[in-house]
């Protein structure tokens, strides 16, 4: 494809690469509406997933994603972006079409791990062909448009997951995805140029395989604790001391070789290092919320998934207000008094969960979600902007790629963590109401709230007694979770005002020489007044 085609059909690319991020992003977000219809029996429509099995849906996608990232973007820089996006879609395609027909939860676990591979092949290649297509002088205008498909997707995939939901089964929130990626790879096939790094870096097979098996370890013991196993037991620190050992061995590694599939060294950097560890708990938090809300919304409180869906909708509209509004306060004011405000607003809409009660006014969770979506989108561009600004600009796709696995690392943590205390408090406040039921009920309803839901519906008018202590002991359970989650949010927070450098204040030098600049402005101005008058 010659030059001028491209740049005739420039935005056209751009479209095709927007329908293909959206297409993952809005996957991401519909998941969390449909957790709690997944988790129900198989004789209501599910497929009676229990808490852990859900975690490890979300957590297969992201670890994956997370895991190759960074890969794929030096795979799509050696053997072409074009190739890679297409081969990014049609993976994602059929990764959600195995997880629509799903008939066990660990059929849906495979399945998602392949969009997650999909996923990841498709994220860095979007950038890499705007950059490529678009001229310096309108690339930060097509970056905005992309990152504005980010939150377009934030803000309809819960309302869409809700309608899906509403009117089909399950499967339709995995299905939808399908007829995109399909039209989508099509469309690059035929517009999208082919472009490839004419000095590309190796790919860092060993490092790549050590980081996703450090943390699946890790994961899978933090999940097993939650699951009913002795946080004590060689089942749960086993795995997870393995997943530690491996990842520090992964990082020692990774410091060590020229080509890293994560740049550690990055780290020795104050700036960046606050920057995206603020990014990260920041994620955090977002996980941990977004997973238990839909069962707190659905179960608790009996919304429908399209009511779930439109209660969510506050928190992209908080990105959609305060993310434009980043850059001139960090201009004003400093990236760190930005982030603090940031870190401060996301612990606040945290904690607010935990004084929620089974009668809470709904407007609440609302305004909840909008606080901690205007954090993120306060503290997001600023913290990726300074990221990029503490880098040399050859160093700018490692920065990139950093942030992006920190956001995917997070979430899957949070997941992790979270959902295991969740499960283990909820477990511990209801065992005195299991304890009136025969042994095997007892197992089966105490591994969540729908499932303690579902074996009160099949006991009949003998069972509602389970339902009132349930709502109770997961308002409990949450409440101690969110407590966590602000904690560590508050510390993120004290974390960026200790670490994170302050505005840099203007030397006497550049002082002098702005006053100089701003004379000579104004002087210039006025010689050009006269020659006009003269002329006149």
């Amino acid at each position: 494809m010659d030059t001028q085609t491209v740049q005739r059909r420039r935005w056209i690319i751009l479209g095709v690469l927007v329908v293909g991020l959206l297409a993952i992003v809005i996957d991401n977000t519909v998941l969390n509406v449909a957790l709690k219809t997944i988790a129900s029996p198989v004789r209501e429509g599910g497929l009676g997933a229990s808490q852990s099995e859900l975690e490890w849906a979300i957590n297969s996608y992201t670890l994956v994603f997370a895991g190759l990232l960074f890969t794929f973007g030096v795979v799509g820089d050696r053997i072409g972006r074009k190739r890679v996006l297409m081969a990014g879609l049609v993976l994602f395609g059929l990764g959600s079409l195995f997880s629509a027909y799903s008939h066990s939860p660990d059929v849906l676990i495979a399945a998602r791990a392949v969009m997650g591979l999909g996923g990841a092949a498709v994220m860095p290649q979007t950038l890499s062909i705007i950059a490529n297509v678009f001229e310096p002088g309108e690339r930060a205008r097509a970056i905005g448009i992309w990152t504005s498909a980010v939150g377009i997707g934030v803000a309809i995939g819960p309302v869409l997951g809700g309608l899906l939901l509403t009117h089909f089964w399950w499967g339709s929130v995995f299905l939808i995805n399908v007829p995109v990626t399909i039209a989508g790879s099509i469309a690059a096939l035929f517009l999208v140029p082919e472009s490839r790094n004419p000095a590309p870096g190796k790919v860092d097979y060993l490092g790549v395989l050590g980081s996703i098996l450090g943390l699946v370890l890790l994961v899978y013991g933090i999940v097993q604790g939650g699951d009913g196993q002795s946080w004590g037991s060689l089942g749960v620190l086993g795995p997870a001391l393995g997943g530690l050992v491996v990842l520090g061995l992964f990082a020692w590694y990774e410091s060590r070789i020229e080509h890293p599939s994560l740049d550690v060294r990055l780290f020795k950097n104050r700036t960046m290092s606050a920057s995206v560890g603020s990014i990260a708990l920041l994620f955090f938090g977002m996980g941990g919320v977004y997973f238990f809300s839909s069962f707190y919304l659905q179960n608790v409180r009996g919304y429908s998934p399209l009511e779930t869906g439109l209660l969510a909708v506050p928190f992209a509209l908080g990105q959609f207000v305060m993310s434009p509004r980043s850059a001139s306060l960090v201009s004003r004011y400093g990236v760190r008094p930005v982030m603090v405000v940031a870190m401060l607003l996301n612990a606040a809409a945290i904690a607010g969960w935990a004084f929620l009660d089974q009668s809470s006014p709904i407007w609440i969770v609302a305004v909840m979600f909008f606080v901690q979506g205007s954090g993120l989108g306060l503290a997001v561009p600023a913290a990726t902007s300074s990221v990029m600004a503490a880098l040399p600009r050859e160093r700018a796709g490692a920065g990139s790629a950093l942030t992006n696995t920190a956001r995917q690392v997070a979430v899957a943590l949070s997941v992790a963590v979270l959902g295991s205390i969740l499960s283990s408090v909820y477990r511990s406040s209801l065992n005195p109401t299991l304890s009136a039921l025969p042994a095997a009920a007892r197992d089966a309803a105490g591994t969540s709230i729908t499932a303690t839901q579902a074996v009160a519906a099949q006991l009949g008018h003998s069972g509602q007694f389970l339902l009132g202590p349930a709502n109770s002991a997961f308002v409990d359970a949450m409440r101690l979770t969110t407590g966590i989650a602000a904690a560590l949010a508050l510390a993120g927070g004290i974390a960026v005002l200790r670490w994170m450098p302050g505005r840099k204040r203007p030397t006497i030098e550049e002082l002098v020489a702005e006053e100089i600049a701003a004379a000579e402005r104004d002087l210039e101005a006025r010689l050009a007044d006269r020659a006009e008058l003269s002329d006149r």
